[in-house]
């Protein structure tokens, strides 16, 4: 690099010490040597997921002119040339990450290979959902036998789509409870990557990937009170926005952290959806019985996520002034009682309408006060997105319609201006 160029010419002219100068030179060499481990680690897991479909497409090429007897020794083949690989990497390459990542990986897709497979050759009767269920739950020791956070992610993916296929897909043959189940199990691997590598790409995937496999997958358990499950939904893109802005994440990238950008966005649209008068109308002309609805599934997951909710805003909120609080902390808590008026008044509708104008202005509040072109422009496009659920959906003129248009583009064009010229001010 430049920088290592000059060093010689700063220690000539005692700018550096020859101590600071070593430490310079270690700091950009282990930075090396870490990217590109990280690219041998990616490298190993695409070359060992490759070289498996190869090994089965060649198979598969030749399948139908094979006996039985070939068919089922190709079926167990990659299964145990995985094995191998594993019980290598446990023995001589136990602290080698591309090593433990690659040969679990390989073992993962071996795995299901062979399940499908061996079920083809002797007609074992099944359907997908079986078939990930086993998958998922053969693979599930390789975590931690292997300590390999590529087989959680796909882990996670694989729990996903059982899931879907199961409940959304297949609805309503069966119900996918076991998900939940699955997911615990991969949740003690996340906290020991906390504990670890709390900074490692990895851990970066598994905040997007658990997220957005619970978002996924809440609505299965949604049966027969669906209405219930957008406090569900509520609570849990509140929970998902409050741990985003826990210590941890704070420090870090927003990028890097799913949980406050699936929480932020996933209540924004839920309240633009629901500043429709559609759904209002049919809560009120629906006949909710308490007694039924506190034995229902919905009602359980909706009370779960909001007490975890509560518990964590109470958390949040002890130390905070009330002018620091962010503006969509309290939304999950206004919903519910929104939810409790609409059964009876069409008050509701007005009241989420206010909440979403006022999640814009505060959001442009902050970003005012924080210098934060990002955070203004991000309330702006709330505002903007209300105002065009409201074009669709009221008997506004096109005159006054024209009108909300042009005052929202001109509070954008005024909004920028006025931070860039406070911005070129305090310079």
């Amino acid at each position: 690099m430049g920088i290592l160029k000059e060093i010689p010419e700063l220690i000539k002219a005692e700018v550096i010490t020859q101590e600071t100068a070593d430490r310079i030179q270690d700091y950009y060499k282990n930075k090396r040597s870490s990217s590109t481990n990280r690219l041998f680690i990616v490298f190993g897991i695409l070359g060992a997921i490759l070289v498996g479909l190869g090994i089965i497409l060649i198979i598969a090429h030749n399948w139908d002119e094979l006996s039985r007897a070939t068919k089922t020794f190709f079926a167990f083949l990659p299964l145990f040339i995985g094995q191998l690989l594993c019980g290598f990497t446990l023995i001589k390459k136990q602290d080698s990450i591309a090593w433990r990542e690659s040969s679990a990986a390989f073992l993962f897709f071996s795995v299901g290979a062979s399940i499908s497979l061996v079920s083809q050759v002797y007609n074992i009767p099944g359907n997908l959902s079986s078939f990930l269920l086993t998958w998922m739950l053969l693979c599930f020791p390789l975590i931690y036998v292997m300590k390999s956070s590529m087989v959680s992610l796909l882990y996670l993916i694989g729990i996903t789509y059982y899931a879907c296929e199961t409940s959304y897909w297949s609805y309503p043959s069966s119900e996918s409870y076991p998900y939940w189940v699955l997911l615990s199990l991969a949740l003690p691997h996340y906290y020991l990557l906390y504990l670890k590598n709390p900074k490692s790409n990895f851990m970066i995937f598994h905040n997007w990937l658990i997220p957005l496999s619970v978002v996924i997958t809440l609505g299965t358990v949604a049966q027969k009170t669906e209405e219930l499950m957008f406090i569900a939904y509520f609570s849990l893109f509140g929970l998902f926005y409050l741990i985003g802005h826990k210590d941890f994440f704070i420090r870090q990238k927003s990028r890097n952290s799913g949980y406050k950008l699936l929480g932020s966005l996933g209540t924004i649209v839920l309240l633009l959806t629901l500043s429709f008068n559609w759904f209002w109308e049919d809560l009120r002309n629906s006949d909710l019985q308490l007694n039924e609805v506190i034995s229902t599934p919905e009602f359980f997951a909706s009370t779960i996520l909001s007490l975890f909710a509560v518990g964590l805003l109470y958390v949040h909120l002890k130390d905070k002034a009330l002018n620091n609080i962010q503006p969509l902390v309290l939304i999950f808590i206004l919903f519910i009682i929104t939810f409790v008026l609409g059964l009876s008044s069409p008050i509701a509708v007005v009241l989420i309408n206010l909440y979403v104008f006022a999640v814009g202005i505060l959001t442009i509040r902050d970003g005012a006060q924080q210098d934060h072109l990002g955070i203004l422009n991000y309330g702006l496009l709330v505002i903007t997105a209300l105002v065009i659920c409201r074009f669709f959906d009221t008997e506004l003129s096109f005159v006054v319609r024209g009108i909300m248009f042009v005052s929202v583009g001109a509070g954008f064009f005024i909004a920028n201006y006025l931070m860039l010229k406070k911005r070129k001010a305090n310079e």
